[in-house]
């Protein structure tokens, strides 16, 4: 009867909850961000750069697909040459980019 009077051993603690859900989802979250919302907000800053030096007779792509030079610029609306004598407005917003020289 001597074996019954033993102490118990103690309990395995219980798991720690910080440890096991906290911690990965947070590595998760930083990951997440370093590969698809910092890229991506580096892009849309960069964009928004492009758009702000936009000048005359820089040669521009919309989203469209329209190519043009820079005939006028206004707050919102930019006006692109795209053959001679032929001027459109577009959205500031619309300019998908600079066209590269060739």
């Amino acid at each position: 009867m001597h074996f019954l009077q033993q102490p118990a051993a103690p309990a395995a603690e219980a798991p720690n909850l910080f440890f096991q859900f906290i911690v990965p989802m947070g590595l998760v979250f930083v990951i997440f961000y370093f590969l698809m919302f910092r890229p991506a907000s580096k892009k849309q800053k960069a964009v928004e750069a492009m758009l702000k030096s936009l000048k005359n007779g820089d040669r521009v792509i919309t989203s469209g697909g329209i190519y043009g030079t820079v005939a006028g610029i206004t707050d919102d609306i930019i006006q692109l040459r795209v053959s001679n004598g032929v001027k459109i407005d577009v959205a500031r917003n619309a300019i998908a980019g600079l066209q590269k020289e060739e």
